[in-house]
C-alpha cells in the first residue's frame, strides 16, 4: 500500500502553524505529491524533502516551487571522485540547492531576463527582482542542529562534546554521519548558517550573479517532541554569526533568515525511532521549474538503474555533480566569463577566481564558532574543465 502525502494530525500541545508555514508547506508538499512515484520512499522507508520556494508581490502568500529534492545519504571519504562525476553528498536541502543552481543556469542561459532574475548595473551581473523572495521548506530539522553556543568569552578550548541530531561533533560545526566509513560533507545546518553570509548561488555564480539569499526557513514539526524551531533555531544562527565581522564585501551581508514552523509532515517524512528500527529510502529525487527530473542513488552519488559496468559512463553522471554543473556555468554567454575562454583551467581554479565569495568564506570559517570548520582535500576540486566553446552541451 503506498504511503499517504497527508498531513500528519499535529502533537498535543504544539502551537498552530502561521499562514506562511502552512503556504510553503502546502505548496511542497503538493508538488511532490504531482511527481511519479520513482525514487520515493516505499514500505516503511522514509526519506527528507527540501524545497526551494519563490514569493512575489503581485502573490506574496502563494509560493510558486523553484527546485525540490529528497534524500539522506551521503558518500563516504574513501567513495569520493577527483573526476567530478559523483554527487557527494544527496541530502535533500543539498541536492534542492543544485537543483536551484541548474534552473538559474537554464534562466541566465536564455539571455531575457526571467520572471525573478534580472541582469542590472555596468558589469550585467544577474540578481534577484526587486520585492521576490526565495524561500526554504523542509520536512524536518536540518542534520546537525545544536544547541546554542555559549558566549565567546566563554567558548572553551577544546571541541564540544555531544552533537545532536545524527552528526558527529567537530565543535561547533559537523560532519554528516556515515556507517563505517566517516564523510567529509558538512553537515545541511553548517550549510544553511554559511548560506546566511554568502549566499546559496556558490563561488561559480558568483562570478555572474549577485548573491542569493533566504527570507525565510519553514521547518516541519517534530511529531513527539517539544523543540521549538521558530525560537531555538533562530538564536543558534545568531550566536554562530554574532561575532562575524560586519566589514563584509559590498556584495554580501549577514542574512539571517526567518524561522517557521510547519505543520508536522506525511510519515514517509517521518524517520521516528521506537522498536522497529526506521529505514531510510536510498534515492534522491532532484526537480526543478525547468524541466530537471532526475533520481540519484545516494550511495553509489548516480543516476538510478546505473549499473556496475556503466558505472564510469558520463550518461549516468547525474545534471547535480560538480563536473555537469560547470559545464552548465561555463556554457552561458557573460562578459565576466570572457577569462575562461582560454587555456587548461581547474574546476578549484574558476571557483577562487570569484575572489569577494572567496574572501567572505574565509571571514566566516574564522568566525569563534565555525573555526572548526575543515575543508576537503584539494584533490577533489582539481578535474580539468574544458574552456568555454569546447566543452559537451550540457543537458537539462
Amino acid at each position: 500500500m503506498p504511503l499517504s502525502s497527508s498531513p500528519a494530525p499535529p502533537r498535543e500541545g504544539a502551537v498552530a502553524p502561521s499562514p506562511w508555514a502552512e503556504a510553503a508547506s502546502s505548496a511542497a508538499l503538493r508538488h511532490y505529491r504531482s511527481l511519479p512515484k520513482k525514487g520515493k520512499p516505499q514500505g516503511r522507508e522514509s526519506t527528507v524533502l527540501a524545497a526551494f520556494l519563490l514569493s512575489t508581490p503581485q502573490d506574496p502568500h502563494s509560493p510558486t516551487v523553484l527546485s525540490l529534492g529528497t534524500g539522506t545519504k551521503c558518500l563516504g571519504a574513501s567513495r569520493l571522485s577527483v573526476r567530478g562525476d559523483l554527487v557527494h553528498d544527496a541530502h535533500a536541502e543539498v541536492i534542492a540547492r543544485r537543483a536551484l543552481l541548474r534552473l538559474v543556469c537554464s534562466e541566465i542561459g536564455r539571455g531575457a531576463s526571467a520572471e525573478w532574475l534580472v541582469a542590472s548595473g555596468d558589469d550585467g551581473r544577474w540578481r534577484l527582482r526587486d520585492g521576490h523572495c526565495l524561500h526554504l521548506y523542509i520536512t524536518q530539522l536540518p542534520c546537525g542542529v545544536m544547541p546554542v553556543p555559549p558566549s565567546e568569552s566563554e567558548l572553551p578550548s577544546e571541541q564540544l562534546d555531544g552533537g545532536v541530531n545524527g552528526c558527529s561533533d567537530i565543535g561547533f560545526v559537523q560532519r554528516k554521519p556515515g556507517r563505517g566509513d566517516t564523510t567529509l560533507s558538512m553537515s545541511c545546518f553548517d550549510k544553511i548558517t554559511r548560506w546566511s553570509v554568502v549566499g546559496i548561488q556558490g563561488a561559480l555564480l558568483s562570478h555572474i550573479l549577485e548573491p542569493l539569499y533566504l527570507t525565510t526557513i519553514t521547518i516541519g514539526q517534530l511529531p513527539d517532541e517539544g523543540f521549538s524551531i521558530e525560537n531555538n533555531i533562530e538564536k543558534v544562527i545568531d550566536a554562530r554569526l554574532s561575532s562575524l565581522s560586519s566589514r563584509l564585501p559590498a556584495s554580501f551581508k549577514l542574512s539571517k533568515p526567518k524561522f517557521f514552523e510547519a505543520p508536522v509532515p506525511p510519515k514517509e517524512f517521518q524517520q521516528i525511532s521506537g522498536d522497529v528500527p526506521p529505514l531510510t529510502c536510498g534515492y534522491s529525487i532532484c526537480w526543478n521549474k525547468s524541466g530537471l527530473h532526475e533520481v540519484v542513488l545516494g550511495t553509489t552519488g548516480r543516476k538510478q538503474g546505473t549499473s556496475s559496468k556503466a558505472a564510469c559512463l558520463p550518461s549516468t553522471e547525474s545534471l547535480l555533480c560538480k563536473r555537469r554543473l560547470v559545464e552548465a556555468f561555463m556554457s552561458l554567454e557573460h562578459p565576466s566569463l570572457t577569462k575562461f575562454q582560454y587555456g587548461e583551467l581547474s574546476y578549484r581554479a574558476i571557483k577562487d577566481e570569484a575572489h569577494e565569495y572567496q574572501h567572505t568564506l574565509e571571514l566566516l570559517r574564522k568566525a569563534p564558532f565555525l573555526s572548526c570548520w575543515r575543508a576537503k582535500p584539494a584533490s577533489l576540486d582539481s578535474f580539468a574543465v574544458l574552456s568555454r566553446g569546447y566543452q559537451r552541451t550540457p543537458g537539462n
